[in-house]
């Protein structure tokens, strides 16, 4: 009886791990669809809701936080010392019709922990996801709407290089339309 009861109990311990290891497979995404990655599951994430956005790469969070998405850059459009950038309303425009007055997921990249996840202007340094998973900064840049800012490290630098060549390669966004000097297309600020 204490055999058949040790079996019954190996076999369910199985079974039970056999359906934990089936439901953390990882389907493939679409490159650039950026299905959430391992290690922002592993990230300590927070719902927000988008009350404004700022321009293309900057959106405000409530009650009242700036937050500066990771690895993007965005033609300007509010900058006090430059006049708005090609392609930076339609950017901005993007940007709002994707998040503004919508609840959003931020993910924080362990890359920016020494300066406690803000850049020098005291934004909040993030990712922002939506519920289907699909991360705004990739497809910012997917879309031509962005450049990837590489001047600082950050875990999705190589996604983010190969969907600026990507986009450059088709011709898409800005890439299509916008005469870049050398400072954008560097990732320069």
């Amino acid at each position: 009886m204490i055999m058949r009861v040790t079996i019954l109990f190996l076999l369910g311990l199985l079974a039970a791990a056999a359906l934990e290891a089936g439901s953390t497979v990882d389907r493939e995404a679409p490159f650039g669809i950026s299905e959430q990655s391992r290690e922002s599951r592993n990230e300590i994430s927070e719902k927000r809701f988008v009350i404004r956005v700022i321009d293309g790469d900057t959106i405000v969070v409530g009650p009242n936080e700036k937050v500066r998405l990771i690895g993007v850059d965005t033609p300007e459009t509010v900058h006090p010392k430059k006049a708005v950038q090609c392609f930076g309303k339609d950017a901005k425009e993007f940007t709002r019709n994707m998040v503004e007055r919508k609840s959003i997921r931020l993910v924080l990249d362990n890359a920016n922990a020494a300066r406690n996840h803000k850049d020098r202007y005291g934004r909040t340094l993030a990712y922002v996801y939506f519920d289907d998973s699909t991360m705004l900064n990739a497809e910012l840049i997917r879309r031509g709407y962005a450049h990837a800012y590489t001047r600082f490290p950050f875990r999705h630098v190589v996604e983010f290089r190969q969907l600026e060549r990507m986009a450059r390669s088709q011709a898409v966004g800005l890439w299509s339309s916008c005469q870049l000097n050398s400072s954008q297309a560097t990732g320069g600020n």
